[in-house]
């Protein structure tokens, strides 16, 4: 992800870019491209890099609060930011808050509740209904998201989701059967449009094996990559469902996206992602426009036309690209 952003900033030939990396991933940059590896360097190096930056786009998780703890830090050095401030972050990112913030804006969700105390869990689960998904307040990549069909796996399913919290709070949401997607869109700040409607490839395994007694119960989800554009019947819905989480949640700028689920009538919004998406891969795949480009035109409060689409492009959750045809061959 980080290696394409990089490649299309470069391809505006307007900026000078410096990008940060991790030694444990390389990073393929273009000429003139300055990289720097944070590893060993301290928090005050990173600072002296903030400030010496004319604005900043942030490539982060929101686990822990990373990707708003960042945001805050550049705002301290009063540098612009290429997508959200702080404050639309931590409003996106809140998964225990979205319920109420999409229901005041019409946008279906499902029923969720904050895990009460252990030993209520069961009593909260059996409000919400089996089969019902366990997640950490805060999270990305269903990173500690897991499925449990009843009360024997729901306990499982708490443990496995409470150890990628980070001792945050978890919630428990009733499942939604139904084909899981994606919008990417561009932000204003107050507006939002369209650029993409994805497909998302999203699987419940079973728990990791134990040498005793099998399959652990409780199935942890996992994110395997998608397709993009998404032809399904629902799109316009998916799009309209994206568009007004976008007003219900004010301050997000820049390349966002949206995770939902399409039952058979309906959008249902699951979650909200302030930042660049593994989905940035397809869609810069599919579109003849930079997206980069027209991300930081977003951001300085210009929204573009909406894009055609040109190829039809399958990709992996590692970022490979696993095919590209042109969107006019079935």
């Amino acid at each position: 992800m980080l290696t394409a952003l990089v490649a299309d900033l470069a391809a505006t030939g307007c900026h000078e870019i410096v990008t940060t990396t991790d030694p444990r991933f390389p990073l393929s940059a273009p000429p003139g491209v300055q990289v720097v590896t944070l590893a060993g360097r301290s928090a005050a190096y990173l600072d002296s890099l903030i400030a010496s930056a004319d604005a900043v786009w942030l490539v982060a998780p929101e686990t822990g609060r990373c990707l708003e703890r960042l945001a805050a830090r550049a705002e301290r050095k009063r540098k612009m930011i290429l997508g959200p401030g702080a404050a639309a972050i931590r409003r996106a990112s809140d998964k225990a808050g979205l319920p109420r913030r999409l229901a005041r804006h019409g946008v279906p969700h499902p029923k969720t509740f904050v895990l009460p105390r252990a030993s209520d869990w069961r009593t909260a689960a059996r409000e919400v209904g089996y089969p019902i998904v366990v997640k950490p307040a805060r999270g990305a990549g269903c990173n500690g998201v897991c499925l449990a069909r009843d009360a024997r796996e729901l306990d499982h399913a708490v443990d496995m989701a409470r150890a990628a919290s980070r001792k945050g709070q978890l919630l428990l949401q009733r499942y939604v059967p139904g084909v899981a997607a994606s919008v990417s869109l561009l932000a204003d700040g107050k507006r939002a449009m369209a650029l993409a409607v994805n497909a998302q490839w999203v699987r419940a395994s079973r728990g990791p094996q134990s040498r005793n007694r099998g399959p652990v119960p409780g199935r942890p989800f996992s994110y395997r990559g998608g397709k993009t554009p998404f032809d399904h019947p629902l799109a316009g819905r998916a799009v309209e469902a994206a568009l007004r989480t976008c007003q219900a949640i004010s301050g997000l700028r820049g390349y966002i996206g949206v995770d939902m689920v399409l039952t058979d009538s309906e959008a249902v919004v699951i979650e909200v992602n302030p930042r660049v998406t593994t989905a940035y891969l397809g869609v810069r795949a599919a579109l003849e426009e930079n997206v980069a480009a027209l991300s930081l035109a977003a951001c300085a409060g210009a929204l573009p036309t909406p894009p055609t689409a040109q190829r039809r492009v399958r990709f992996t959750a590692a970022g490979q690209i696993v095919s590209t045809v042109p969107r006019n061959n079935k």
